[in-house]
């Protein structure tokens, strides 16, 4: 009779996540159907000008984010294939320890933060879609080690990781938004707006798609490794992408000669550059502070979730990938939000970037707060859920902040720098890592503090 019980019980527990997952998705869908109707009533208003106008070799805004957007969802979609089965590919595949997890999750963040320091600098003055490419070769060469089982071999693919990392936060974006002021796309009816709306939107629903697939082929191929070898696949796609539709940009242009070296002058550094605005020292603390605070969610979320599973008599077995996709479409339902709300006409209830990104840091600190309070299974996934919507706001917001205050000429540099303290951050926190419960807790009030505390900077030093 036993196993019937505890069967029953997971089917309920499926059933729980499954439901989840399908009225997060009706949610967005009813938003999706709001901003069609409203960009249709915009386009009526205004009598379209793009599409018909743009001709093969032009560089229309439609035919630049189609060719930037497919570039980019087959990296972040390479990058979300992994994410369901990092830390259960080495905690249960490859029967690690979690202290020798965590060293392999701090190894990486560890490059990541030494690379941050120079890869935005190079990609800007040697040409950000050749970083593009190269971004594709080292994270394709990060994702084949995990055919090794030797622990040396593991730990230089968290290197080549940590590098990717980098590289696939700062130059895709970098080489984008210099590319929409080089071909003057907001004169065309573009939007950079918009395009960081979508840009999170469509993730989120490549990482719904990916999280399914990689449970899907883990699960018939009998290994976790498979969506790995996957993300390879999608990397080479998007080299290939790369290699024939972008063009190439720099950051020392004539037209950016402020920040940037003149004749016989040094260049600019990017840390001063930081140093002398105090709203990049707002941006950098929020990086860090969120961001890091992410990072460190990544690696403690499926053991949280696990833990309460036990506790409620559960057993340990989760279905990460529907899991994974009910989080991926909370924050497609925050990036879809922050769509609709920036198109709002200013009023009363519309706040500057700023504020919506202080309050967003606020309720993501509850998010981390709260499990530490209960040990309830749904509480602790719904306030998963809510983090992830503040995610979905978080990126847009910060992407359209980032763009109005730093320079094309160094943007990746600056991007680059960002992510440093973030990744000190995330190598003090997963050094730390111990096993247990205690420690999880330990983890999550810093996080929430920390949160709390870059609330309170962005308000203070991001007054607009």
């Amino acid at each position: 009779m036993a196993p019937t019980l505890n069967h029953d019980k997971s089917t309920v527990n499926l059933d729980f996540y499954t439901v989840n997952v399908m009225a997060l998705t009706t949610l967005n869908a009813g938003l999706s159907y709001l901003q069609q109707k409203r960009q249709k009533k915009k386009a009526d208003i205004s009598s379209g000008v793009q599409p018909n106008s743009i001709q093969p070799g032009d560089a229309g805004y439609e035919v630049f984010k189609k060719r930037f957007l497919q570039v980019y969802l087959c990296v972040f979609g390479a990058d979300w294939l992994q994410g369901p089965y990092i830390y259960p590919m080495y905690k249960d595949e490859k029967g690690l320890s979690e202290e020798t997890v965590a060293h392999l999750f701090t190894t990486g963040f560890l490059a990541a933060a030494v690379s941050a320091t120079f890869v935005g600098s190079l990609a800007d003055r040697y040409g950000r879609r050749a970083a593009c490419r190269f971004f594709c070769i080292t994270y394709s060469a990060s994702c084949i080690t995990i055919l090794f089982d030797n622990v040396i071999v593991l730990f230089l693919g968290r290197v080549l990781g940590g590098i990717s990392t980098t590289l696939m936060y700062s130059v895709f974006e970098s080489w984008m938004v210099t590319e929409y002021h080089c071909q003057r796309l907001d004169e065309m009816g573009g939007s950079l707006n918009d395009m960081f709306g979508i840009m999170t939107t469509l993730n989120s629903v490549v990482a719904i798609v990916a999280g399914l697939f990689a449970q899907c082929i883990s699960d018939s191929l009998g290994t976790q490794k498979a969506p790995f070898l996957a993300a390879v696949l999608c990397l080479v796609l998007a080299f290939l992408s790369i290699s024939k539709h972008w063009s190439e940009n720099y950051g020392e242009t004539a037209a950016h000669v402020t920040f940037l070296s003149t004749q016989g002058e040094p260049e600019k550094n990017g840390f001063r550059l930081i140093k002398e605005d105090k709203r990049l020292w707002a941006l950098g603390i929020t990086s860090c502070f969120f961001e890091g605070s992410m990072y460190l969610w990544i690696f403690f979320k499926f053991p949280a979730l696990r833990l309460t599973h036990q506790l409620n008599g559960k057993g340990t077995d989760l279905p990460f990938g529907t899991i994974f996709a009910a989080l991926m479409c909370a924050m497609m339902l925050g990036s879809m939000f922050f769509t609709w709300y920036t198109a709002l006409p200013a009023g009363r209830w519309v706040i500057p970037a700023s504020n919506l990104l202080s309050l967003c840091l606020m309720v993501a600190a509850c998010c981390f707060l709260i499990p530490v309070l209960t040990r309830d299974e749904e509480i602790t996934f719904w306030c998963f859920c809510v983090f992830e919507i503040c995610v979905g706001i978080y990126f847009p917001t910060m992407g359209n902040l980032k763009e109005n205050i730093v320079d094309d000429g160094v943007r990746a540099k600056v991007y680059g720098i960002l992510r440093v303290p973030l990744n000190i951050f995330v190598v003090i926190g997963l050094g730390l890592t111990r096993e247990g419960e205690r420690h999880r807790d330990f983890i999550f009030r810093i996080c929430g503090g920390a949160l709390i505390a870059a609330g309170v900077v962005v308000r203070a030093l991001m007054k607009e």
